[in-house]
């Protein structure tokens, strides 16, 4: 963790030393919701091992927003950030094992610590220019272009998750991604 988070910025190392003994270890199984609509995200995780997503229904259909493995964070980052109910659903894929840190917890470390205030200022900075690249391929881009975005982005994740979960996400139908599959040169 201290590498990843050296990543995003550089802090003194007494200080994110600090800092992470402060994340507890988490498991959780897979296939379980650790948040729903309505409940208010209580922690921030980072992911040590398994994958997750992020998911809405609409209309009986899921609608997949994101997908969480290491080296990430994981939960719901309006809900934590804002200490507001979640709109939508986070649920492990696999069995997970996290380190995570309560909201109590990451506000009193920022208030004590600016450097830590500045991580998470950029490394909030980085979720956001994530989400409006993908708000952009959504917008933009055909779902071939997206299809083929997505496997130079993140090849591994075709052997991992299903072809429904990789269709939902990229907002592409199930019929259409089989065939992308197929005649795509990857």
């Amino acid at each position: 963790m201290k590498e990843f988070l050296s990543k995003i910025h550089k802090v003194d190392d007494e200080i994110l030393t600090h800092y992470i003994s402060h994340w507890s270890e988490y498991v959780v199984p897979k296939k379980t919701i650790m948040t729903a609509p309505g409940e208010t995200e209580r922690y921030w995780y980072y992911v040590q091992d398994g994958l997750q997503k992020s998911y809405y229904f609409n209309e009986g259909k899921q609608h997949i927003i994101a997908f969480t493995y290491t080296p990430s964070f994981s939960g719901i980052p309006e809900s934590f950030f804002t200490q507001t109910p979640s709109k939508y659903f986070l649920e492990t894929i696999t069995d997970s094992r996290f380190l995570r840190i309560s909201f109590e917890k990451h506000q009193q470390l920022m208030h004590e610590h600016r450097q830590i205030e500045t991580l998470f200022r950029i490394g909030t900075e980085r979720i956001l220019i994530g989400v409006l690249e993908r708000y952009y391929e959504l917008m933009a881009f055909d779902i071939e272009t997206r299809f083929k975005n997505f496997v130079t982005r993140s090849p591994h994740l075709l052997k991992i998750l299903s072809q429904k979960d990789l269709s939902s996400y990229l907002r592409i139908d199930a019929t259409n991604f089989s065939k992308l599959i197929n005649n795509v040169r990857i």
